[in-house]
Formats: C-alpha cells, structure tokens, sequence
C-alpha cells in the first residue's frame, strides 16, 4: 500500500547567517528535495507575526522564545492525521527546532505515525532536535534524521540533493 507523505517545515527567507539574504529559506530548498524524492505533500509552518528581516533581530527574538518556551501562533494548519510519513523540517536555532514548530506539532495526534527531522544548520547539526521531536510527537515511530549546512542548501544544491538522495535511500524511502 502506497503511504501518504507529508513534508511539513518551517523556513525562513531574509538575512540568513553565512548565505546573506535570500529568496527562499535554506530548510523550504530541502523540503522540497524531499518532497520531490517522496511524492511529498509540502506545509509550510509561518507564524502569523513574521520574523524580522535582518538576521540579528530575528535570532535574538528567537532566544527570547525558546528562553521563555513560548508558542507563536501560525498560519493555517494542515491534519497530520490523514498522513502515514511526516517529514519535519526546520532551521537549527540555538540548539533547538524554532518554536513554532512545536505550536504545530503540538496540535496533533501523532500516534501510529512515522516521523522524521531534517534540519539546516551552519554547524551545529540536528543537536539533539530528534530527542524533543520524539517527545513532542508522543506515540509516533522516529526515524533518522538529517542535517544539512544551509550555505550547502543555498548555494551547492546538487551536493544537497545528494546528501537527501542517499539519506532516503538508506531509509528506504525514495521512489
């Protein structure tokens, strides 16, 4: 039986460190790598308040967030439920998914599903995001994730899509 796939992900355009500023974030260009190897459906998770542009008020606004545990409200929302195989994506920040992503993985069911991260980063790799994805996720069945440096991403996308290519195919997930 075919799964259904779903490619949810958080990314974001504007300043980004060592890429400067660009049109698409780094872990949307991965998403839809994923997507397209998976037959993926894609959500992007957007917070209803947009990040700032510039790269050093958006990260401090982030520390803000994960110091306070906040939950930023998003946009619009998609059911998890009707999908067998949930790919999360999103930006490492300061060592943990953005906070939006756990208001949207904290408003569904994840029980029976299969779950695996991907993430951007510039150095700092999925830094223990698979261990709080699997808690959030209660219930869900975590595979392995992966990393890939968002200036990676950005500007060398062959060796991106490589990098995904090969991870699918060691889970056995790729057409």
């Amino acid at each position: 039986m075919e799964q259904k796939v779903l490619v949810a992900f958080f990314s974001r355009a504007d300043e980004n460190y060592n890429v400067g500023y660009i049109e698409k974030g780094n872990t949307h260009i991965v998403a839809e790598m994923i997507a397209e190897q998976t037959k993926g459906e894609l959500f992007h998770i957007k917070t209803v308040t947009p990040y700032a542009k510039d790269y050093k008020s958006c990260i401090e606004t982030a520390k803000k967030e994960k110091e306070t545990n906040a939950r930023p409200p998003i946009k619009g929302d998609i059911a998890v439920e009707d999908y067998d195989l949930i790919f999360i994506g999103y930006p490492n920040w300061w060592g943990d998914m953005p906070m939006a992503v756990y208001t949207f993985l904290e408003k569904h069911n994840w029980q029976g599903k299969t779950v695996i991260p991907f993430c951007t980063h510039e150095g700092s790799g999925l830094a223990g995001t698979e261990k709080k994805l699997g808690v959030a996720c209660k219930g869900a069945t975590l595979l392995k994730g992966i990393a890939i440096q968002g200036s990676i991403a950005q500007n060398s996308k062959d060796q991106a899509s490589q990098s995904v290519v090969s991870w699918l195919k060691r889970l056995k997930l790729n057409h």
